[in-house]
């Protein structure tokens, strides 16, 4: 077996890095991986599972510190936690792995980091975790829901709170559970260039596992891939990888039959538009019928709309750096559809960006509620009369969603347009009422994602 010594070392410095600077872990993971690109596959896909792996089980493998430790996950200096995070993921997680490297390979990693004084603690902390392993108790179901549901699905206390709240247990259960199964990589083929059954075909001849998406026709759901940017088809523009519940967007908004009784092309304004996936969606859909203002808040961002736009080889979409929140009198009533994708809680994709759930807090969506209400007014002024406004966010909170869109058609010149007949069948279970659907994952087959569509009184 490949030792991965200092794959280890790798992943502890991409876990130190995130604690310490408090950002993303798929940030600091991916910062490393092009660092450390002519890594072994099996590497890369060690340090990716070790580190993701870690982040993901977080809160269990504390507690499991926490019972096994005199002390506790929370009183050890950042190195020794980490580094007890990362044998205990590997023992419990990972079948790959003896429990006696793991182990070995701690108390290694802990020498290596001068702090040889512990590495008598680390190591027994260790193997007495796995020794015992079969008998860990958790927390009792029965006495304590609240706790269980935390600790066996590693997401704080107050989610589980709400989640129950706003679904009842059932749902809520259902819903923590789907945030550990491995996703699915789900992508959009640009049919401007290529067709679904070619690039199918293309990606199964490279060895990638290729299903047919559950929603969308241009959608397709991969498995077995460990770095996107080598699969065939990518730097060719043949796809883009996107979320099945954000492309259902294009097909809700109504563009297609906009554009039949329509004599000139569409404009399509889209506020929060990085990484492009939307815009570049309805431009791929629209080709030359559509002039798409595609805008966010940054270089950094729209520099990404703009390298995408370049790949997919795309040419109806102008890009520019334009804060949300700042009144644009040049687009008042110019759009026939504006999208208002908003920043949010996150707390539909955590299956796929995991430490979300450590990084939002009660006053964050607080928060949020209002930066999506200060967005909506303007994005309100840029809709022609009988024009259409989407909402949408990749959040499963009632405040940031229907509780929005309810204040948003009681404040501005607007109704709920209906979009029943646009949601696949599979789906109709799923929508908040006539005018807007809430995805949630584990339920459907797809990221927890809300959409609401508006149509703008003539």
């Amino acid at each position: 077996m490949n030792n991965h010594e200092n794959v280890r070392e790798l992943a502890l410095d991409v876990l130190l890095e995130t604690e310490k600077n408090n950002i993303f872990v798929k940030d600091a993971l991916n910062k490393q991986l092009f660092a450390k690109q002519f890594l072994p596959k099996t590497d890369r896909a060690f340090l990716s599972r070790l580190v993701e792996g870690v982040t993901e089980y977080q809160i269990k493998l504390d507690y499991i510190i926490d019972s096994y430790s005199k002390v506790k996950a929370k009183k050890c200096k950042p190195v020794i936690r980490t580094v007890l995070r990362m044998g205990i993921y590997q023992m419990l997680f990972m079948d790959g792995v003896p429990d006696q490297a793991a182990c070995n390979e701690a108390v290694k990693l802990v020498r290596k980091r001068g702090l040889s004084s512990l590495a008598g603690f680390v190591n027994g902390v260790l193997r007495n975790i796995g020794r015992n392993k079969e008998d860990i108790i958790y927390p009792d179901k029965n006495k304590d829901k609240i706790k269980y549901y935390s600790v066996m699905y590693s997401v704080p206390e107050w989610i589980v709170k709400k989640y129950i709240s706003w679904f009842g247990e059932d749902k809520a259960e259902k819903i923590l559970s789907s945030y550990l199964y491995s996703p699915e990589l789900t992508i959009r083929v640009n049919d401007s260039i290529t067709t679904a059954q070619e690039l199918e075909k293309k990606l199964a001849d490279a060895n990638v596992t290729v299903a047919k998406g559950s929603y969308c026709e241009d959608a397709l759901k991969l498995t077995g891939v460990n770095y996107v940017k080598r699969l065939p088809g990518f730097a060719e523009g043949e796809f883009f990888i996107q979320d099945e519940s954000s492309m259902l967007l294009y097909s809700l908004s109504g563009a297609k039959e906009m554009l039949e009784n329509k004599k000139e092309p569409l404009h399509v304004l889209d506020l929060c538009a990085a990484p492009g996936g939307k815009c570049t969606h309805f431009a791929q859909k629209l080709l030359g019928n559509a002039i798409i203002d595609a805008r966010d808040i940054s270089e950094r961002k729209t520099d990404k709309i703009k390298e995408n736009i370049e790949r997919l080889k795309l040419s109806n979409i102008e890009v520019s750096v334009s804060d949300a929140l700042v009144p644009d009198e040049s687009r008042r009533e110019w759009a026939d559809i504006v999208i208002a994708d908003l920043p949010c809680s996150g707390l539909g994709i955590i299956g796929k960006k995991n430490d979300i759930k450590y990084h939002v807090t009660k006053q964050k969506v607080l928060e949020l509620v209002n930066l999506q209400r200060n967005i909506l007014s303007n994005a309100a002024e840029y809709v022609k009369p009988g024009g259409v406004l989407l909402y949408s966010t990749c959040t499963i909170n009632p405040a940031e969603n229907r509780d929005n869109s309810e204040w948003f058609l009681s404040h501005f010149p607007y109704e709920g347009c209906s979009i029943k007949e646009s949601v696949p069948d599979e789906l109709q279970d799923q929508m908040d009422n006539e005018y807007s659907l809430q995805m949630l994952p584990g339920i459907a087959k797809c990221d927890g994602f809300y959409i609401a569509k508006f149509i703008k009184k003539i």
